[in-house]
């Protein structure tokens, strides 16, 4: 798996380089603004972009919404400080494969893996906004078909592709008790199973 780590603070991309270079992951190229992403992106072709998103001239979110457009199967991942709503919603819009915090650098190396195996991986912090930023934004109320927050919290996660036994890892929760929660939304929502279910999560939340 080849990496490329885009960040406009030298010292953090070469930190980033160090880290995930002892676990044994590739590093490509590193860069410091959002026109050297969009340049060596085309030059490397990562399997992984690792990119920050408040930069001077072009942001993260502009080199990933260009890079998008030449390269639909471009697979980013957004490392940042910043969990504005704004940013997390912008991201979703332009098809980045994730959205994680800079606090949260122990799970760096696992969300990689996760974008790499084709997953969305999104920080905890940002996964506990997704239910009420999608509801604002499409205009679907979860709450209005009885669905509880926790409920559709599980719900995003197996629109993501998780395992009951990823969800229980990831909520703290068991996995009897995370098929029980699924087993209701299908029933509130009159869906069949899984399937159904994440494609129903698509198509209210446009993913």
């Amino acid at each position: 798996m080849k990496i490329l780590i885009v960040d406009d603070d030298s010292l953090v991309a070469l930190s980033l380089k160090t880290i995930l270079e002892t676990k044994g992951l590739e590093i490509c190229a590193l860069g410091n603004s959002g026109e050297q992403a969009v340049a060596l992106y085309k030059q490397h072709k990562p399997d992984i972009l690792l990119m920050d998103i408040r930069m001077e001239n072009m942001t993260g979110l502009e080199a990933a919404e260009k890079i998008l457009s030449e390269d639909k199967a471009a697979k980013i991942l957004f490392l940042t400080t910043f969990s504005d709503d704004e940013y997390i919603l912008k991201a979703l819009d332009i098809g980045a494969k994730g959205y994680i915090l800079k606090q949260d650098f122990e799970s760096i190396e696992a969300a990689l893996l996760a974008v790499e195996r084709g997953q969305s991986v999104f920080g905890g912090e940002i996964i506990s906004k997704l239910p009420e930023l999608m509801q604002h934004k499409n205009g679907f109320s979860y709450e209005a078909e009885g669905i509880s927050p926790k409920e559709w919290e599980i719900t995003t996660l197996v629109a993501e592709g998780l395992s009951n036994k990823e969800i229980a890892n990831r909520l703290y929760l068991s996995e009897g008790t995370v098929r029980n929660y699924i087993s209701s939304v299908l029933e509130k929502l009159s869906l069949r199973d899984r399937t159904q279910l994440a494609v129903f999560y698509y198509q209210k939340c446009g993913r």
